[in-house]
């Protein structure tokens, strides 16, 4: 057998020693790119959310930013106001919003909404619109008579169902706004 002089390194012990550099510094760089990836996501949603108007239901830690139009792009974005539908506190006010996993996930908390829970909407100026959640049900996607005008001041949010064969609806009527 051999013997080691103090201090030097055998090459078994090396061989080890690049080993577990490699896997560390591959580990710190994975790493890095998904923290560099997630810090860009949430600085882009942050963009959209000051730069758009945006809905809130603060008891489902749902806010969004909502974009104009709900073309797939758009929803890939935030969530999106159904063009022709509604003012911020007038008419029907209707938002659609995924609640997929393969989205960014805006309405994934939407089917545990509540009656009587509040419904917070931002224009572009942070004036607030509070609607008050009063229904909540299913309809099929071609039931579109959920965007009309209703002769109230009300918002709509629009999502799938789990399966994504129907609509969950949430119908919120205005409370107040300043």
């Amino acid at each position: 057998m051999r013997k080691q002089i103090a201090g030097t390194k055998t090459k078994k012990q090396w061989v080890l020693f690049i080993s577990g550099l490699i896997a560390f510094l591959t580990g710190a760089a994975v790493l890095g790119y998904f923290g560099i990836r997630k810090v860009c996501r949430e600085f882009h949603r942050q963009k959209l959310l000051n730069e758009n108007p945006v809905v809130e239901i603060a008891d489902l830690h749902i806010k969004a930013p909502v974009l104009e139009g709900t073309e797939n792009e758009i929803l890939a974005e935030g969530t999106g106001h159904f063009t022709g539908t509604g003012d911020f506190g007038s008419g029907n006010y209707c938002i659609a919003g995924h609640s997929s996993t393969i989205y960014k996930e805006h309405f994934n908390g939407l089917k545990n909404a509540d009656k009587g829970m509040d419904i917070t909407l931002y224009d572009l100026n942070r004036n607030e619109y509070v609607y008050t959640i009063s229904e909540k049900f299913i309809v099929n996607p071609d039931e579109t008579w959920i965007l009309d005008d209703f002769g109230d001041n009300r918002i709509t949010l629009v999502t799938c169902t789990d399966d994504g064969s129907q609509r969950q609806i949430i119908v919120g009527l205005l409370k107040q706004s300043d």
